[in-house]
């Protein structure tokens, strides 16, 4: 049957199919993409949240399906689809590593900066190493976030922290001026920051590009280059102006709303 999209009543009906098909393929066929697709259903276009959470938990623990195990990490963390939940930071990244482990990049990514984070909740042990680990393979998965976050840890370094938030050596807490390299957990390194900042910036990240230009312009991490600082930064406004024009665009859609 062909659906005339313009008209609210076709709408409707195309609407209820496509759920019906998604349960279907699901609870009787037993696929792990339809049932992921259930869950998008259930949360966008129903906006019951409670029953999408619940159909990407499913989905993760009994097929293990990546991206399902990333979304109910982002409602773990969230506390959506939960009344009353301030969410659960631990059981979030249990879900987001097993996700990674399942190849997902977004998966990887999140759990990767919960371990990284200063500010995460305390219910999550920091571990730079592993989290490094997890935003590494995120970024070798062609995950833009992942290489520009890479990218901005090798800028700075990562040092290594008290519980108060000092520098930790063994003699107490060091001023900034005289830290040595055993006091980073991540040493400072502008010609990794430069390539994972490129990476990032072929795959579109804004950020990423207008960094990259200003290190093309200042020499760091690689040779000083004016025309190419310019052409990165021509790229990082095309970007940002892409990026004005899309959420313009949903900014539309979701005015406009979809039909009860």
């Amino acid at each position: 049957m062909a659906y005339d999209l313009k008209k609210e009543s076709d709408v409707k009906e195309y609407i209820e199919k496509l759920g019906i098909e998604y349960r279907f393929g699901c609870y009787s066929e037993k696929k792990p993409e339809a049932c992921h697709l259930l869950g998008d259903y259930l949360e966008g276009i129903k906006k019951d949240f409670e029953k999408a959470s619940k159909v990407y938990k499913s989905t993760c623990d009994d097929y293990g399906y990546a991206k399902s195990c990333y979304k109910f990490g982002n409602y773990s963390i969230l506390g959506k689809g939960k009344s009353g939940s301030k969410g659960e930071p631990r059981v979030a990244y249990q879900y987001y590593e097993k996700g990674c482990n399942l190849n997902d990049s977004d998966a990887c990514l999140h759990s990767g900066l919960l371990l990284v984070s200063r500010s995460m909740p305390k219910e999550i042990d920091r571990n730079v190493p592993k989290g490094l680990e997890f935003l590494t393979k995120s970024c070798d998965m062609n995950n833009a976030n992942a290489c520009f976050y890479l990218s901005g840890m090798h800028i700075s370094g990562i040092q290594k922290r008290t519980e108060s938030g000092t520098v930790a050596t063994g003699n107490g807490p060091t001023p900034a001026k005289t830290l040595k390299d055993s006091d980073y957990i991540l040493l400072k390194d502008m010609k990794k920051a430069f390539q994972f900042a490129h990476k990032a910036c072929e795959l579109r990240n804004v950020y990423a590009c207008a960094n990259l230009s200003q290190m093309y312009a200042r020499g760091d991490g690689i040779e000083k280059n004016e025309k190419e600082a310019e052409k990165y930064k021509k790229l990082a406004l095309e970007l940002q102006e892409e990026m004005k024009k899309k959420q313009e665009t949903l900014g539309f859609q979701q005015g406009v709303g979809m039909p009860n």
